[in-house]
């Protein structure tokens, strides 16, 4: 299993590496990696064999239900986006190494293996317990998320506060998702379209992830993040949870453990990348949420997909 992620140039601060998170999984996703590139083929290897399980197989044909779990969806996320990565840089289409990465919730892990900061097997693991024990809570404490398009973000922790909701993403600076118990939730979702909320939808998830509720989570997810071999990244990655630069080991054990009951700051981690240099902006991984994000956040930058589709794209 490859350990370098990066290609052999030095880093290049104007540019962002980003990786998302769950929600982006879909049935199918990846098989054209596997089929077209044997660096992608090594990494979808890798995992089968890390987590004793055909996750590949759940990956290229489903079914959707089982692929949605959390404790699939979020491995299968990782494996795909560094199976694109390992299919650009295979292809010549990444040359250039970022200033820095990041990346929103679970893919802040898929960051820290792309920065050397965890090896990929112990990172896909980590990402499936961490799925496992998120889907657990959710389970014993019933828990639902919302986004709120349309209100600042005054507005709504407002709103937060008169319900006993919880902000737990901070996407743009039209989006945030809120989550917690799902009677307080609907309550919110209420008072937010009475304050002249634009959207609000309920989001089809397990658990109130990134709230409060997530504790039992975070504290099982403890000893495994202290057992990972975890060293200093070679490029800084932005922490969802303080929206600085994560460089030395204590801080990446420490921004772990807290990432799964704490909010997602990705408006602050993309204003960061933008106040140190970053103008280009590369999503790798499936879908393009992020980068539809980052265009709200900063409209000048410029993006870019690296998804299952490289591999046509570097044959055309």
């Amino acid at each position: 299993m490859p350990e370098r992620w990066l290609p052999p140039s030095s880093a290049n601060a104007a540019t962002a590496w980003l990786f998302p998170g769950q929600g982006t999984q879909e049935p199918g996703m990846g098989r054209a990696l596997y089929e077209g590139s044997s660096a992608a083929r090594v990494v979808f290897d890798a995992a089968d064999r890390a987590l004793d399980f055909p996750l590949s197989r759940l990956c290229f044909e489903g079914p959707a239900e089982t692929l949605t779990s959390t404790d699939n969806a979020q491995p299968a996320i990782m494996t795909v986006s560094l199976a694109c990565l390992a299919a650009a840089l295979e292809t010549g289409a990444l040359t250039e190494r970022p200033g820095a990465m990041a990346g929103h919730s679970l893919g802040e892990y898929t960051a820290l293996v792309a920065a050397g900061a965890l090896s990929f097997e112990d990172g896909v693991r980590l990402v499936r317990e961490r799925g496992r024990l998120m889907l657990e809570t959710g389970q014993r404490t019933p828990g639902t998320l919302a986004a709120i398009i349309g209100l600042d973000l005054a507005t709504i922790e407002a709103i937060c506060r008169e319900t006993g909701a919880e902000v737990c993403n901070c996407n743009s600076p039209d989006q945030t998702v809120i989550g917690g118990v799902p009677d307080l939730v609907e309550n919110a979702m209420a008072l937010a379209r009475e304050r002249g909320a634009r959207r609000v939808a309920p989001l089809a998830v397990s658990g109130a992830f990134h709230t409060s509720l997530m504790q039992p989570a975070a504290d099982g997810l403890r000893p495994a993040i202290g057992a990972a071999n975890i060293v200093d990244p070679v490029i800084p990655v932005i922490a969802n949870g303080s929206a600085e630069p994560l460089t030395r080991v204590a801080a990446i054990r420490q921004e772990l453990a807290l990432q799964v009951n704490h909010r997602v700051l990705w408006q602050s981690s993309v204003q960061r990348l933008g106040r140190d240099g970053a103008r280009s902006f590369i999503e790798i991984g499936p879908g393009r949420v992020l980068t539809g994000l980052v265009k709200r956040i900063l409209p000048d930058a410029l993006t870019r997909n690296i998804n299952d589709a490289i591999l046509s794209e570097a044959s055309s």
